[in-house]
């Protein structure tokens, strides 16, 4: 009965110290990128949520309450990355596919969670992983078991047989046996695949609607699905309260994408202006990835990429260093994504030096990685900003990002969810 007592009161005590109140004095708060600075505040973060902001910094009412001082920092909304693979290292060994466990991929990703959180990312969405990996991090995370970002996941990609997305580079056999299960062709049997993803427990569709620059095939990339079997694709996630994210190079993979009313264009590096107006007609939104295409050049002539895969990264090499500022210029909706795991985990706020580089302003870039991807998300209402009722996802930096991004290379604090980041 004593063992029993002290037990309960174990719980107890546990239980009390996550409910505890937080006040966080802030120097310079920023609410969203699109208010600006508003100086002095103070925070108050209950049960995870963001209960009250209010000017100045003052003590707390609650005299238990955990007391942070930032007080010489700058606090603004965590960021949002739209396009990750927590579950990958960068690396061109595709034949690690036959020789690895997907078990393995949560460990990696557990590892990858807690560089990307430090980062100052609170929420990524997974953009392709194994059947269960992503799920397995995205539980241990939300129930603080693992340390790192919300994650909102995909699993496996929808591929064509033999496409970006599919087991390539093996022998039949090997391919066969390696296959995530998730390629198809034609329109019902895209549709099974979304309804197999939904089941499994996919937050998001991910497709591959076009060839891709590191997978074993040198086909190019353009369109890989039909018109068809994307609109099916589409119609069928949005039926269950889905959205589709679709991998796209080429530009008519593009425009068949936005037409058939996918969400999102992964990469986009060949958009031209019939695919731009698409988009726009559509609502159709651009992750541009500009670090992806960093990481890769930054690994040519190693000898880390099979031959296949280095004559890919060179050819769309000079492209990526323009096509974003384009689809800026042409008024497509641009939200913030980097694809790490491409390159290393840790480095995705680079990404948002490269697109002021193409033409954006910094607020707008910030913008794009908050209240611009939350609402790519439909999460408009839970992140990206600093308000009552929101989720206490919050970063402090040394400076003003509204003026120079790449201070949020260095980020000095991170809560996720309520939870401080170590």
């Amino acid at each position: 009965m004593v063992r029993l007592f002290a037990f309960l009161c174990s719980i107890a005590l546990s239980t009390a110290a996550v409910a505890q109140d937080k006040v966080i004095l802030v120097g310079n708060l920023i609410t969203d990128a699109d208010t600006g600075s508003s100086g002095p505040a103070t925070i108050l973060v209950r049960d995870g949520k963001i209960i009250s902001v209010s000017a100045g910094t003052r003590g707390a009412a609650d005299t238990d309450a955990e007391v942070i001082d930032l007080s010489d920092k700058t606090v603004l909304p965590g960021l949002i990355d739209l396009h990750v693979h927590l579950t990958g290292d960068p690396g061109g060994d595709f034949w690690k596919e036959a020789t690895e466990p997907s078990e393995w991929g949560v460990v990696v990703g557990a590892k990858n969670a807690l560089l990307t959180a430090k980062a100052g990312f609170t929420t990524v969405r997974e953009a392709g992983s194994s059947q269960y990996s992503a799920f397995s991090l995205r539980r241990g995370t939300a129930e603080g078991k693992i340390p790192g970002p919300r994650i909102v996941a995909a699993g496996p990609a929808l591929a064509i047989v033999g496409g970006h997305g599919d087991t390539t580079g093996f022998t039949e056999d090997i391919n066969e046996h390696l296959a995530s299960g998730y390629s198809c062709t034609g329109a019902v049997e895209c549709a099974e695949k979304v309804r197999k993803a939904s089941r499994a427990g996919a937050d998001i569709i991910k497709i591959t609607a076009t060839g891709g620059v590191l997978s074993q095939q040198g086909r190019g990339l353009e369109a890989h699905f039909t018109d068809v079997e994307m609109k099916s694709i589409a119609d069928t996630a949005h039926s269950l309260g889905l959205k589709v994210m679709a991998h796209a190079h080429g530009a008519r993979g593009i425009e068949a994408a936005a037409r058939a009313g996918i969400d999102t264009i992964e990469h986009g590096t060949y958009l031209d202006k019939q695919a731009a107006d698409a988009m726009k007609a559509n609502g159709t939104v651009l992750i541009p990835t500009l670090m992806a295409f960093q990481g890769i050049s930054e690994r040519l002539g190693k000898g880390i990429y099979t031959p296949i895969v280095e004559n890919k990264v060179r050819a769309v090499a000079e492209t990526a260093k323009v096509f974003m500022g384009r689809a800026y210029r042409w008024g497509v909706p641009i939200a913030f994504g980097t694809d790490a795991g491409v390159f290393d985990h840790g480095r995705n706020a680079e990404e948002l030096g490269l697109m002021v580089g193409q033409g954006m302003k910094p607020q707008e870039a910030l913008a794009s990685a908050t209240t611009g991807a939350a609402k790519a998300l439909g999460m408009e209402d839970q992140i990206g900003r600093v308000a009552a009722g929101y989720s206490a996802d919050l970063i402090a930096v040394s400076g003003n990002p509204l003026e120079d991004v790449t201070i949020l290379e260095s980020v000095d604090w991170v809560m996720v969810r309520g939870r401080i980041i170590d």
